[in-house]
């Protein structure tokens, strides 16, 4: 990927991949299962009703965990390339945890939600959180006991599609990096891009069900190739 030009839109999707080098886990055993429950079963509105001690328990540990990592190379090097002055660029993250922020981006859209956020069912209000849910505490706003993870659980639509979708219009570049390309509708969003005739870009460790969407694909560990591919780029621009 050369020269983009002095005015370029970058629309970046970021998975697991990104974040794993810090340390990040899905608490998942060899076996996909934590406390031998299956992920996907602690990670549903079902699972909530059904036992709400479980789903809040599994989302408490996470965030006190996500709160003891730090933001790592390739993270850095995304918050860079957002700084440079030609061009727009968004980073749009499968993660649910705040890495890309505390490197120092700006232009972040969650499209699974935010670990560190509380949801109230009662007034949709969503509020920074960092200590524990299970206690059941009241909502800032509204102070009704009903807060549960800013999360997307399996079965729920992912947020801000119609701006995920618009930023992808208006983009020269669309560039995945540390996705599996398993899962919808993210794992889409590549197609979209080549029929709008954006250029395409994998960054992954391995190749992802996705790969021959795109119209390159580097291969390598995140925090060894996003730096490398941001060099290039601002180096070119």
């Amino acid at each position: 990927m050369g020269d983009m030009g002095n005015n370029r839109n970058i629309v970046i999707l970021t998975g697991a991949g990104v974040s794993a080098e810090s340390g990040i886990d899905t608490f998942r055993d060899g076996g996909g299962l934590w406390e031998q429950h299956r992920v996907e079963d602690v990670a549903t509105p079902e699972a909530f009703q059904r036992d709400p001690d479980l789903v809040l328990r599994f989302y408490d540990m996470r965030r006190e965990a996500v709160q003891t990592k730090e933001p790592n190379a390739a993270h850095h090097a995304l918050a860079r390339l957002e700084r440079e002055p030609d061009g727009d660029v968004l980073i749009v993250t499968q993660n649910v945890d705040d890495l890309h922020e505390r490197a120092g981006a700006k232009n972040v859209l969650y499209m699974h939600g935010e670990l560190l956020n509380a949801w109230c069912t009662a007034c949709d209000a969503r509020s920074r959180w960092t200590g524990t849910l299970i206690d059941r505490p009241t909502c800032p706003a509204c102070g009704a006991p009903a807060l549960r993870p800013d999360i997307v659980w399996f079965g729920e639509m992912p947020y801000r599609m119609e701006e995920i979708y618009g930023a992808l219009r208006r983009a020269d570049l669309f560039v995945s990096i540390g996705t599996s390309g398993a899962v919808y509708p993210a794992a889409g969003f590549v197609r979209d891009a080549r029929e709008m005739g954006v250029e395409t870009l994998e960054l992954n460790l391995e190749r992802s069900e996705g790969s021959s969407w795109f119209h390159e694909t580097r291969l390598g560990p995140a925090t060894e190739i996003v730096p490398a591919w941001v060099d290039e780029l601002v180096d070119a621009g």
